[in-house]
């Protein structure tokens, strides 16, 4: 094997990619995507103990052993339908508000290469949807206490957008039946509020000025994902992936948002899953995934703890997110293999945190995929993947006795090529 040597045309693409991952809306699991790349979403987001393309070792590091050399780019286009119904909540207008901004596009690039003496190399590029909102400046009669008259939250359009993105630059090694990767991770968040009223929401924060409209602050940090896999026969193939809690700078423009004068670090993840494979042109996967939101303040603190900003104080409520996902593979023909998965996301917002949930309202749960690759020649792969995610509401109390629900429900179509050398 030559000696490697990662192709400048490779770094170029994620450095362009690092730089242009465009904020996107709730993802599927809470602000977690379904997957990151077309592959894995066909199959729901399954892949502990599967490896496709370069993409699947952000599923399990531990797959970067069985990749071999490939290269990878995916386009998803992602359709979040989200807003809310309320009745007599103030300052919620009456009769709700539907979110604009449904379409976003969402790349992905990854990596892979053999290494002398064996081991692997992985690069890879990829993002989180974040919370984004954005509701329109709508007439809203129960402004009139306040010193806007527009606006959910009186003051003009409202809303959030939160990005995540990772770099992340892995090693895979497999000896015998057992695999095990480990993918040092650098993380980019960029993160906006605008539309809160400071009149509204002062007496609720430690820093009025600092709450929202303060245009768009990034946030910066590094963790650590790892992963094991084992062959135990032919037919059967189990693995274990995690990832650590992302330590991440400061938002100081939202210092009176978020927790801590604004900390909002990524919370870790552990995932599990097994694969059987009855056939050589059939497998099934079934994965089980934990998301610890509760961990973070910002996101898991109840709106009820103090102040926002303050630390220990208010955050959104959120819970953990346990997803289960099963999904299948048949390779029809040798040029072309179909997919399909479903994966089951339990709903972080509760009914008690439906008020603060208008503004990042990912509640649903039953998301359901298909997809499939088709092998165009010896060295290239175009994959594909189609994604419903099925409509779901969360109602609760408001503000003084008042009904708030929330509803979404998602489209997405994915692209992807893959080349192996």
């Amino acid at each position: 094997m030559k000696k490697f040597e990662l192709p400048r045309f490779a770094g170029a693409v994620s450095l362009c990619l690092a730089l242009g991952v465009p904020g996107a809306a709730s993802a599927t699991e809470g602000y977690f995507a379904l997957a990151y790349g077309p592959a894995q979403r066909g199959v729901g987001g399954a892949g502990v103990a599967y490896s496709v393309d370069p993409m699947s070792a952000a599923i399990n590091p531990a797959n970067i052993a069985d990749i071999g050399h490939a290269m990878t780019f995916g386009l998803e286009a992602f359709s979040p339908r989200r807003g809310f119904d309320a009745n007599g909540a103030f300052p919620l207008p009456d009769g709700g508000a539907d979110s604009g901004h449904e379409w976003f596009a969402i790349p992905n690039f990854g990596y892979n290469r053999p290494l002398e003496g064996g081991g692997a190399l992985n690069v890879m590029v990829y993002g989180n949807g974040g919370m984004n909102t954005s509701y329109p400046d709508v007439a809203n009669p129960n402004c009139a206490a306040a010193p806007g008259d527009t606006g959910i939250f009186c003051d003009g359009k409202a809303g959030v957008d939160l990005m995540q993105m990772f770099v992340s630059v892995g090693y895979g090694r497999k000896d015998g039946n057992f695999s095990w990767g480990i993918a040092p991770t650098f993380a980019a968040q960029r993160f906006a509020a605008r539309g809160l009223n400071p009149a509204l929401f002062g007496p609720m924060t430690t820093d009025a000025s600092n709450f929202s409209g303060r245009g768009y602050d990034i946030s910066t940090g590094f963790g650590l994902r790892a992963g094991l896999k084992y062959e135990i026969s032919p037919q059967v193939t189990v693995g274990l992936a995690g990832q650590t809690r992302f330590k991440m700078t400061k938002f100081d423009k939202y210092a009176g948002l978020f927790e801590d004068g604004g900390s909002f670090d990524i919370p870790a993840s552990i995932s599990a899953g097994v694969t059987f494979k009855p056939r050589s042109d059939l497998a099934l996967m079934l994965d089980y995934q934990r998301i610890f939101y509760s961990n973070i303040a910002a996101v898991g603190n109840s709106n009820t703890n103090g102040l926002f900003g303050a630390k220990g104080g208010a955050g959104f409520g959120w819970d953990d997110v346990d997803v289960f996902r099963i999904g299948a593979e048949w390779q029809q023909t040798p040029d072309m293999t179909w997919r399909a998965g479903y994966a089951y996301a339990t709903n972080p917002i509760g009914k008690e945190d439906v008020m603060l949930g208008v503004l990042a309202p990912g509640v649903v749960e039953h998301h359901f995929s298909f997809g499939g690759a088709k092998k165009l020649n010896e060295r290239d792969t175009f994959d594909f993947a189609i994604n419903y995610v099925a409509p779901h509401k969360v109602k609760g109390p408001g503000m003084f006795g008042s009904d708030v629900e929330l509803d979404m429900h998602q489209f997405s179509a994915s692209v992807g090529w893959t080349r192996r050398f």
